[in-house]
């Protein structure tokens, strides 16, 4: 297991793009362009997860966007070439806090059974509870292009980090099964709505996981281990919504 790590960003889709914690205060004292543009950044990626979510990436227009984020189009197109560079800018961003979170959980951890059971826990609970980023970021991305499904297969292939200390190494193809059958999973819930679900999985996704790495007596254990609903996430890595 490594060290701790530092605190991740909000995740895309915790707060609304027109959170007034986050509003461009005029005054006298001029606010840098820096600034300004960081700020500007962060409500669209929250505005381009609500919008999407809502409407369908492919019903979703930058004027939705720029609107849900009290940005003018203008300054979006500062920032991004249009909606596909927004939208994968969005998924980097808000796919790298979830593998921070998930890797602090597994480093967390005593061992690499805990640690990947930890792992897969955060990322349910994250999922549930913001369930917008849930459906931008696994049911959406299939309308939002090739280079969108590239940045999935990539990210699915960064979740073998979690398998390295495993006890018993398998070749890289189960590895990329097992991941893929998890995702799938996910995915389904998800598409049917029941993104508040996710975290129930955790004992038989646990089990999935383990298995290959165990056997299938040692994982039983899995099915055992209780959800504790206290110890889910809450609105991660994010201010409350206002």
């Amino acid at each position: 297991m490594s060290g701790p790590l530092s605190a991740p960003p909000p995740l895309p889709g915790a707060r609304t793009g027109r959170d007034p914690a986050r509003a461009i205060k005029r005054g006298p004292r001029q606010v840098p362009a820096e600034v300004v543009a960081a700020t500007q950044r962060e409500r669209l990626f929250d505005a381009l997860v609500h919008t999407v979510a809502e409407k369908g990436y492919a019903s979703a227009r930058v004027s939705d966007i720029c609107t849900a984020a009290g940005v003018t189009r203008p300054a979006f197109y500062a920032l991004f070439a249009g909606k596909e560079d927004a939208f994968l800018a969005t998924y980097r961003h808000g796919t790298g806090v979830l593998l921070r979170v998930m890797d602090q959980a597994y480093a967390d951890a005593p061992d690499w059974r805990s640690g990947a059971r930890a792992a897969l826990g955060v990322l349910l609970d994250i999922l549930a509870s913001v369930p917008a980023f849930a459906a931008m970021a696994i049911v959406e991305i299939d309308a939002a292009g090739p280079l969108a499904r590239r940045e999935r297969s990539d990210l699915l292939g960064r979740f073998a980090r979690f398998f390295a200390e495993a006890p018993k190494p398998l070749p890289d193809e189960l590895v990329g099964a097992v991941v893929g059958g998890v995702y799938a999973t996910i995915y389904r819930y998800v598409s049917d709505g029941r993104v508040a679900e996710l975290p129930g999985l955790l004992p038989v996704l646990s089990y999935f996981m383990m298995a290959p790495f165990l056997g299938r007596d040692a994982a039983d254990a899995e099915l055992g281990v209780p959800v504790d609903p206290s110890a889910q996430v809450s609105a991660p890595c994010a201010e409350p919504q206002r």
